[in-house]
């Protein structure tokens, strides 16, 4: 029986995607983790592997379409001894109704309903390992997948044997429709808007799945979160004379610090000299994370990514310099995959290198606070003696969640991040 291929979620939030590109052309004969196509979702281009053996029998939805939902059915893999008059058994697969298909995937029939275990979570099983669970009675919740990213796939169903009364479950939930998330509240409708500006030249620009993603989530933290914000100014002139002396001798080694990387290893090591600050928000309870995952915003064209260094704490300058460098090049690219850029619990986002003196940052939830970052300046100072000096000053703001942070936890988060900052040398300690 013909095997229908899938349009796959590739990220916890993803709905619908691009496929940029098919890899692998019709007749093409594939394996088990072949790469077969490119796809973009809200936030990265990632490539997509072939999870059954066969041959590509047919290419439903063709490159650059845009709009795809998950699970909609993207082309028909054959099976061994079978040829392209077997497409007419694939419901989905009708050479008819494809154009249609490629021109509105939004309007396309409905994917069969995904099984759903017994806690109500989504179980990720191949077309093929489906219909042989259904044929055989096998209740697809009590099966462990080997496939890419834990999906079942036809080896473990026919490896399986039938659990008493499985046969039943998994119809009596996926008879209901998947409930969809509300709507984003938005304000006036296009057309008053349209009709606002309609004697004025301007260009529609249609927004892109990562743009739609940041609208969603931005409005979200700043409805839900009740912010608070905490500012300091920072001496870094121990930190530059520190790291101009770390500089000179990384030359050799074909590695540069930035004051970026002092910055990221002050936060996570602040997380562990407070701990209860090293937390987010989940929902009805708080999670106080052990290892300090530090994310960091990068500006990329058209949103930003926010990569995270995972075990912080534990890294070396140098370490962590290189790996930052890594993530941002990737996510310029949007090369990154999901875990790379989901989870921490304390993010920086760092606009000094644009001139900005301070500002105040976003939460991105579940983040506990985000350290907004500013331009170090020469500016006068009253140092221990009382005198006036000059001194490189940097202004930073903690933008802190008070259901995770309360006031004076913030301050002593902060405080150990400024302590790291002013003597940079006991951060290699």
């Amino acid at each position: 029986m013909p095997i229908e291929i899938l349009m796959p979620a590739l990220s916890p939030t993803m709905e619908e995607g691009t496929l940029a590109k098919w890899l692998v052309k019709e007749g093409d004969t594939v394996s088990s983790g072949d790469l077969l196509a490119e796809i973009e979702t809200d936030k990265a281009t990632m490539e997509f592997e072939a999870v059954e053996d066969g041959i590509v029998g047919k290419i439903l939805v063709p490159e650059g379409s845009e709009g795809v939902q998950v699970n909609a059915v993207i082309a028909i893999l054959l099976e061994d001894g079978e040829s392209a008059d077997d497409l007419g058994a694939a419901p989905a697969a009708a050479p008819a109704e494809a154009p249609e298909a490629h021109k509105t995937p939004a309007a396309s029939a409905p994917a069969p309903s995904a099984p759903v275990s017994s806690d109500g979570n989504r179980i990720f099983a191949s077309p093929l390992a489906r219909r042989i669970a259904a044929d055989k009675g096998i209740d697809l919740a009590t099966l462990t997948g080997s496939g890419p990213r834990g999906r079942i796939v036809k080896a473990d169903v026919e490896g399986a044997s039938v659990a008493p009364a499985a046969a039943k479950a998994p119809a009596s939930v996926s008879a209901a429709p998947a409930a969809k998330a509300a709507p984003m509240a938005s304000g006036p409708e296009t057309d008053t808007i349209l009709r606002m500006y309609a004697d004025r030249d301007f260009e529609e620009v249609a927004l892109d799945g990562m743009r739609k993603t940041i609208a969603a989530r931005l409005t979200e933290a700043k409805q839900s979160i009740p912010h608070f914000y905490l500012r300091r100014d920072i001496k870094l002139d121990a930190l530059l004379a520190f790291r101009s002396q770390l500089n000179k001798q990384l030359v050799k080694r074909g590695a540069k610090l930035s004051v970026n990387d002092f910055i990221i290893k002050a936060c996570a090591l602040a997380l562990q000299e407070v701990p209860d600050a090293n937390a987010v928000w989940a929902s009805d309870r708080i999670l106080k994370l052990k290892p300090s995952d530090v994310a960091v915003a990068v500006a990329i064209d058209g949103g930003l990514f926010t990569p995270v260094l995972k075990d912080a704490e534990m890294k070396s300058l140098s370490a962590l310099s290189a790996e930052m460098k890594d993530l941002a090049a990737r996510a310029r690219d949007r090369k990154l995959a999901p875990h790379e850029y989901q989870g921490g619990s304390f993010a920086i986002s760092n606009l000094g290198m644009f001139g900005i003196d301070n500002f105040d940052a976003v939460i991105n939830p579940p983040h506990g606070a985000i350290l907004a970052v500013g331009a170090g300046a020469k500016k006068p100072v009253v140092d221990e003696d009382g005198q006036i000096s000059v001194a490189t000053v940097m202004s930073v703001t903690l933008s802190v969640d008070h259901r995770v942070i309360d006031g004076a936890l913030g301050a002593q988060l902060l405080q150990s991040i400024v302590d790291n900052l002013e003597n940079p040398m006991a951060m290699l300690a």
